[in-house]
């Protein structure tokens, strides 16, 4: 399945590169599932983003590298590649990309594309995906107004 969500901040490019941090990480965690941090090493081409879900009746880890990362003068982007993932998906793929606005500001997209065991599973799960990257937008806004 293909998730692509795009938000329009009103900081530079690079401010809005160099707040890819670990604090905007935490802050862009859901509500549901709780998780819970174990290891970022930031969003450079062979770091490592460890994660622990909680779904109280059980744990599920969730680590992605980043596999790639590239700067031009428009656009900024780095690519995670889930490694371990939770039970319900087989695949994980997110490009993170930050296109300079020439009128001016930043749009954030988030391109992901997953996949689950089953088809049905991925257009059951993609409603849920979307709600989750949804609830980015008003904390990407805040961040980098």
């Amino acid at each position: 399945m293909h998730l692509l969500l795009k938000t329009q901040v009103n900081q530079s490019i690079t401010q809005v590169w160099n707040g890819f941090d670990r604090n905007l990480f935490i802050r862009l965690s859901p509500p549901f599932p709780p998780v819970n941090l174990i290891r970022f090493d930031g969003c450079l081409e062979g770091d490592v983003v460890h994660i622990k879900l909680n779904f109280f009746v059980m744990q599920q880890d969730w680590i992605s590298l980043i596999v790639d990362q590239q700067t031009t003068d428009s656009e900024i982007y780095f690519v995670d590649q889930g490694t371990t993932l939770p039970f319900f998906l087989t695949s994980w793929h997110h490009r993170h990309r930050l296109l300079m606005n020439p009128t001016g500001g930043t749009l954030i997209v988030d391109d992901i594309v997953f996949r689950t065991p089953y088809k049905l599973t991925d257009v059951l799960l993609y409603p849920f995906m979307w709600l989750l990257f949804v609830y980015r937008k008003p904390i990407y806004r805040q961040r980098f107004r």
